[in-house]
């Protein structure tokens, strides 16, 4: 095995991924398409190479794992697929001033903006997902998400006051889409745009797609929690990943999941909350509300795209197994894991289709 990490600067990129963090994921064969045959490469051919690359994008590290001929088409490839997720990060960010999202929520109250291409298919999906979820995922909740990451620094608690001022700014019905003219609307002055949950997701399908137009099929992507796999490694069923256990960051679960063409996102609050007067308040917020969640929940979502995969996570993170979190996995076409704590520990529910996803014993051994 090779590997060659951009800039140059080597680590090992494990076989096994582990789950942890704000948004953790996973991989799964996505069940309408068939796992591929076990094989060896063609004898006529000389067999791929495994190659992996590290860069830091969206403010998190950006993985590649590819096979290919050589370290020259693997580079090559790497480059493209990390100059279109820098692209996107200049485009998608609501860090940077003088990104395309800051700049049109800048815009708000006014007439509106035309928007590129990128920003257009997110927040049209975000849309999409907004009103499904009845507003358990809500880009505009931007305001919220400022006021409680302020908490979590100061561990001191927004008074209600505060929380009715900003949710006034918060509404995806304060979002008009004109789909002829890809021209964005926003009603309130000061209104925030977040696309914390879903922007990775469109980010790491985007780099296996440039990876895939470079000829790289069997490759993964993960980026900062959120991956995206095509093909498998040569002669392989799948990517092997073991979640996490539900709330925590260093224990897996006692099987893997074999994986390929998906993408699955987990949120959760193992290591992003703050607990002030006995609380826990999660970084998550509800948008309908305004309020950092204190239920605790560990959400795994299996979906065939990952703008999908990301903002639902986040949304049954929201709602969990009510009828509203179960008419958003329908629609969606969903496969769940979902983990509650109760008062006698930690509780599971699953769709169905959880049972049917390729597993493996995980070895014992593994820390």
């Amino acid at each position: 095995m090779k590997v060659i990490t951009v800039p140059a600067q080597r680590r090992p990129f494990p076989r096994m991924i582990k789950l942890d963090g704000q948004k953790s994921v996973a991989i799964v064969c996505w069940l309408m398409m068939s796992i591929p045959t076990l094989g060896t490469e063609s004898s006529k051919n000389p067999p791929l190479e495994r190659f992996e690359f590290a860069q830091i994008h969206m403010g998190t590290e950006f993985r590649l794992v590819l096979y290919a001929d050589n370290e020259s088409i693997a580079t090559t490839s790497a480059d493209a697929a990390f100059a279109r997720v820098a692209a996107l990060d200049q485009t998608l960010s609501d860090y940077r001033d003088d990104s395309e999202l800051t700049l049109l929520s800048k815009s708000s109250g006014s007439v509106g903006k035309e928007v590129g291409e990128d920003l257009w298919k997110v927040l049209s999906r975000s849309d999409e997902i907004a009103r499904h979820s009845q507003g358990a995922f809500d880009v505009t909740v931007g305001p919220a998400v400022r006021l409680w990451r302020r908490a979590r620094r100061t561990r001191q608690i927004p008074t209600p006051a505060r929380v009715e001022q900003v949710l006034g700014r918060i509404g995806h019905e304060k979002v008009h889409l004109d789909q002829a003219r890809k021209h964005v609307r926003l009603d309130t002055p000061e209104m925030i745009l977040d696309l914390g949950g879903i922007a990775k997701g469109y980010a790491v399908d985007e780099a296996r797609r440039s990876l895939k137009e470079k000829g790289m099929a069997r490759c993964m992507v993960v980026g900062g929690g959120e991956i995206a796999v095509g093909a498998p490694p040569p002669g392989k069923a799948g990517w092997k990943i073991a979640l996490n256990m539900p709330g925590e960051t260093n224990r897996v679960q006692p099987e893997y999941l074999i994986l390929s063409h998906a993408n699955v996102s987990t949120s959760g609050d193992a290591s992003q909350f703050v607990e002030v007067d006995g609380v826990r308040y999660s970084h998550l917020v509800d948008p309908r509300t305004g309020q950092a969640l204190t239920h605790r929940r560990q959400v795994t979502v299996l979906a065939d795209n990952g703008m999908t995969a990301d903002a639902c996570s986040s949304a049954l993170s929201v709602l969990g197994d009510t009828p509203a979190g179960r008419d958003l996995i329908r629609w969606a076409g969903l496969i769940v894991r979902g983990d509650e704590w109760t008062e006698k520990g930690w509780k599971t529910w699953t769709t169905e289709s959880w049972s049917s996803i390729p597993k493996e014993q995980a070895d014992p051994k593994t820390p």
